[in-house]
């Protein structure tokens, strides 16, 4: 299905009742959700707004690396459960964790501004007068995705990886006790909980091109509920929106998940988006990158013609080759 359908409508009039949001309960879900509350009460000062909090399958395994766990809806399904059976009217996501094919009945109502989607070096003290590139031989590099795995395994084969798990302060706490000589992780997320001065080095795109969807929040509802839907409508942007459709749809056509080395990098320049993608092997010894430009109004077909050309150069291999290796 679609996701074209996330443009902006006009206001109509509200029902009084409660709007219950869903969030996970860590503390970027839930710093990310209240900042979603808090711009509806702006908007919809005569509202009222309820959080209901759950933890899912990826909060609740935290012993076993993501791609061993498998990723359809691994920090989404138990918000879409309380959006179906009515215990919830929207769900506020991390949109890199939200699949492209959602459950029926449920759609991207939608897509927020957008913080800084690149990654970001954070190091150990010993380290800080390093960057990624002149690191040394053997350094513990931590990072639990596997699109950051392999780009960084193309290009510092010299670096040791190791996977991390847990919430962001988690993660942080191991990097500080010497667990790890450095992690990589999201701008946005550092900066949203107010550890940007962490930030030791932010990568270019030339390094690390980024999760589809990342540093966006999803607002999920269900399908046809024009009251969600047009409360809203609001938190809407349009660049953000455009760029974020071709990458899922890029992400889509490769029939991709959030668990499998797939990076993008986007750009609105006018009337115009250009999109980058990349599909690589595990290992890091085989890496597809290409370019898509096209107008902003064909943002969803940017992301399929870009996937066209990455698997006419292989990426079908590619991934087909990491299904199996999961499977197995």
């Amino acid at each position: 299905m679609s996701e074209s359908a996330l443009t902006p409508s006009e206001p109509s009039s509200l029902a009084t009742e409660a709007v219950r949001i869903a969030s996970r309960k860590s503390e970027l879900a839930l710093v990310q959700t209240h900042w979603v509350m808090g711009q509806l009460q702006e908007h919809h000062p005569g509202l009222t707004f309820e959080l209901n909090t759950l933890s899912t399958q990826g909060d609740i395994i935290l012993d076993v690396a993501l791609a061993k766990i498998g990723d359809k809806g691994l920090f989404t399904k138990e918000l879409e459960v309380g959006l179906l059976n009515g215990s919830s009217d929207l769900a506020v996501h991390s949109l890199k964790d939200l699949p492209t094919r959602l459950p029926e009945g449920l759609m991207l109502g939608a897509i927020t501004r957008r913080e800084d989607p690149l990654d970001a070096l954070v190091v150990h003290k010993r380290f800080q007068d390093y960057q990624l590139s002149t690191l040394p031989e053997g350094t513990v590099i931590g990072t639990s995705s596997l699109r950051r795995l392999a780009q960084l395994r193309h290009a510092f084969p010299h670096l040791r990886f190791k996977d991390v798990r847990g919430n962001l302060n988690t993660r942080l706490a191991k990097l500080d006790n010497g667990d790890y000589d450095g992690l990589i992780l999201a701008v946005a997320g550092l900066k949203r909980l107010g550890k940007g001065e962490r930030i030791h080095q932010v990568l270019d795109p030339s390094v690390s091109l980024y999760a589809v969807g990342q540093g966006s929040l999803g607002i999920e509802c269900r399908q046809g509920d024009e009251r969600i839907l047009d409360l809203i409508q609001p938190l809407a942007e349009a660049e953000a929106t455009a760029r974020c459709l071709a990458e899922r749809a890029l992400l889509r056509a490769l029939e991709g998940g959030c668990q499998v080395p797939i990076g993008v990098h986007s750009q609105v320049q006018g009337d115009e988006l250009h999109l980058t993608g990349m599909v690589a092997q595990l290992d890091g010894q085989r890496l597809i990158r290409d370019r898509q430009t096209g107008s902003l109004q064909e943002a969803e077909a940017i992301g399929v013609a870009l996937a066209d050309k990455l698997k006419q150069q292989g990426a079908d291999e590619i991934l087909q080759a990491i299904f199996a290796q999961a499977r197995s």
